[in-house]
This record gives structure tokens, C-alpha cells and sequence, in this order.
């Protein structure tokens, strides 16, 4: 995808931060989220329903599919993993 290409790891993160907030409908801004902070289960309160929605933005707006079980939680460990997994996939 030419977009994520176009896009430094920091701007992609920024870009993630965002949309994590707005598909989880969490009232905080995009710098209250560390790059390595544990999405699901840690200090954001995201669930497993909140993983789907992610998984299901990314795919929509990134061209990239995030497989369930290990890949998933590897994936959605932290911004940074996501962000990788991204930069990988869409190569």
C-alpha cells in the first residue's frame, strides 16, 4: 500500500495511536499512549472486543490482515509491534 510506505514508523505510530482511540472510543489524546505500552489488558482497559475493532481498522485503512491467536496477540502487544506488523505486511 503506497500510504503506509509514504509514512515514517513515527507517523504511522501517531496514525495508530489515533485510530485506537477512536475505534475503542477512549477519551485521551494519542500522546497519553506509550509506543511500548501493553494494548490488551494494561493501563488503556482495551478487551478482546477492542482487539477485533483494531484488527478490523488496520485491515480497512492499512490493507492488512492481522490473523487471530499467537499472531494477533504478537501483533497487538504494542503500538511499536503493530507498527512493525504493519511495515512488514504491506511491503
Amino acid at each position: 500500500m503506497e500510504i503506509q510506505t509514504q509514512l515514517s514508523p513515527e507517523q504511522l505510530k501517531l496514525a495508530l495511536k489515533e485510530m485506537i482511540i477512536e475505534e475503542c472510543d477512549k477519551d485521551i489524546s494519542a500522546n497519553d499512549i506509550c509506543d511500548e505500552e501493553q494494548l490488551i489488558g494494561g493501563d488503556l482497559d482495551l478487551d478482546s472486543l477492542d482487539a477485533l475493532q483494531i484488527c478490523m481498522a488496520v485491515k480497512a485503512i492499512y490493507g492488512v490482515r492481522i490473523e487471530g491467536g499467537p499472531e494477533a496477540r504478537k501483533s497487538l502487544a504494542s503500538v511499536n509491534s503493530l507498527c512493525q506488523t504493519i511495515l512488514e505486511k504491506a511491503i
